[in-house]
């Protein structure tokens, strides 16, 4: 009845206003899950993976789901709308027969479709390289000393004793693969997997080549020169095209990635295309101004502060940063903080000039105006005779 029955849209977790692909998507994780196949003998799982095939068999038809959003399940009960009743009356389209094989291919590891394994294309290698602040802003030349696999030239990359010839492989009859039959709640379904045997080649080697031992490859250390482009960034890869795995049966070898790993600096910091510093000046500088010097990845710069430069000032170097990627003659900027820096010692000559100082600049230490480190005497308070001293003297 239609009262017992679960709304569509939430068996398949999805929004009312899913799109097509979003649909296909939350069907084929419940199908996956849920398939009697990979769960046998579990009735809850099986009826799970047919509350769920039904859902998607109306969903994804633009009509039946049209009167299922109009009607609810009423559409599609004898007499309804829909016209047809239940599971076993939905007719699956292209659309999920295409599915089911997906679902299939995934279950039992092959693929659905295809001939004789081909050419395939040998495996990635990756690797890391360590590099400097600054080679990273303006970019180097590194050499790689890898472990690279080459044909064997014993054999030629057919693994077979010289003299010999690889056989044709009983299993899969030269093939490459092998068709398994299985039967599932749909009836009759053939799943095809590449040949465990010859590994999709169609040939079995029976006399091992000695120098590789069968493989076909061997191994030798080679030295790689890779080119660091100025402007990389620390995590990012380079692609060496063809310096991977071989591949097989003819195919071309896979790519070297090589991951930049950059040291950290001691001054500088990098955000992007922009390098940041902090650079110290004296009190003196700041106050009265003059000359520092602030070293950049493109060597030191004389700066002239200004009079009165207050702590935290900030500074721009435009185009002292770092070259954009995609264009070297692009780069950021460099941004540096100055800082008051205050001695940590001082001999008595220079605390007292820093009192006298402060005495001419607002008194911040509240001294009487005696030198040396004599605490400030406090006015002697006038009596009565004081005062009648003074009213006579006026």
């Amino acid at each position: 009845m239609a009262e017992n029955k679960r709304d569509y849209y939430e068996v398949l977790g999805v929004d009312r206003n899913a799109d097509d692909a979003t649909l296909k998507k939350a069907y084929r994780v419940l199908a996956k899950k849920y398939h009697p196949d990979m769960n046998p003998g579990d009735k809850e799982a099986e009826q799970k993976f047919k509350e769920a095939s039904e859902a998607y068999a109306v969903l994804s038809d633009p009509e039946k789901r049209r009167q299922y959003d109009q009607f609810g399940h009423a559409a599609f009960e004898q007499g309804g709308a829909g016209g047809f009743s239940g599971f076993d009356g939905f007719n699956f389209s292209g659309d999920m027969g295409d599915i089911f094989g997906d679902i299939f291919g995934d279950l039992f590891g092959g693929r659905r479709r295809g001939g004789p394994r081909g050419p395939m294309q040998g495996a990635n290698l990756r690797t890391s390289v360590r590099i400097t602040f600054e080679e990273a802003v303006f970019g180097c030349e590194k050499e790689l000393d890898l472990n690279l696999k080459d044909e064997c030239p014993t054999c030629h990359g057919t693994g077979a004793k010289p003299g010999t010839t690889p056989e044709t492989c009983p299993k899969c009859g030269g093939k490459g693969q092998i068709v398994y039959t299985q039967q599932s709640l749909f009836g009759t379904m053939q799943n095809v997997q590449t040949c465990p045997d010859c590994h999709g080649t169609g040939k079995i080697v029976k006399e091992k080549c000695p120098g590789c031992s069968g493989s076909g490859y061997v191994s030798s250390r080679k030295k790689i020169k890779v080119t660091i482009p100025a402007g990389i960034d620390n995590g990012q890869s380079i692609r060496i095209r063809e310096k991977g795995e071989p591949g097989t049966n003819g195919g071309p070898r896979g790519d070297l990635l090589v991951e930049v790993i950059v040291a950290r600096h001691p001054v500088f910091q990098r955000q992007d295309m922009n390098i940041y510093s902090t650079v110290p000046m004296t009190f003196a500088q700041a106050a009265l101004g003059g000359e520092i010097r602030i070293a950049t990845v493109d060597g030191d710069i004389l700066y002239t502060v200004k009079p009165g430069t207050q702590t935290d000032t900030k500074v721009r170097f435009k185009g002292k940063g770092v070259p954009s990627l995609r264009n070297k003659n692009l780069r950021g900027d460099h941004y540096v903080t100055l800082v008051i820096q205050v001695p940590t010692k001082m001999n008595e000559a220079a605390k007292q000039a820093l009192r006298e100082f402060d005495l001419q600049t607002g008194n911040s230490l509240g001294q009487n105006g005696d030198k040396g480190d004599k605490k400030a005497e406090k006015p002697k308070k006038k009596g009565f005779m004081d005062k009648l001293k003074e009213t006579f003297e006026d």
